[in-house]
């Protein structure tokens, strides 16, 4: 009985492993693309390293959503909330793929509040 995964355990893997994945995904592609306009290659991806900022602090709410979920998760909310708005709304341009993109991290903050709130204490 003690093997077999609980609810609560398959949330909080799903919430961890997804927005770590998609979040390093993000970061890393926010180093490399942009580059060419800086002339490429490496000394290219060094002058586009700012881009990569906010996605640093995504990757920084996750970390403390893998350590604290009630707190990580409520920020990783928000700031997929804000997220969603300034991909797709805040602007003229609107795209599917980046609606489903954004939309995860609100949905990954969620899913560690409901794993905090449903494991017993």
């Amino acid at each position: 009985m003690e093997n077999e995964l609980k609810s609560t355990d398959v949330l909080r893997y799903i919430a961890r492993y997804g927005s770590l994945i998609l979040g390093i995904t993000i970061f890393i592609a926010s180093f490399i693309f942009g580059a060419d306009d800086y002339g490429g290659g490496i000394k290219g991806i060094i002058k586009n390293a700012p881009n990569a900022l906010p996605w640093a602090g995504l990757l920084l709410i996750i970390l403390i959503a893998w350590k604290w979920e009630l707190a990580g998760g409520i920020l990783l909310t928000i700031f997929g909330i804000w997220l969603v708005y300034f991909f797709n709304f805040s602007g003229p341009n609107f795209w599917w793929a980046t609606f489903i993109v954004t939309l995860l991290f609100p949905i990954f903050g969620i899913l560690f509040i409901l794993s905090s709130n449903l494991r017993p204490s």
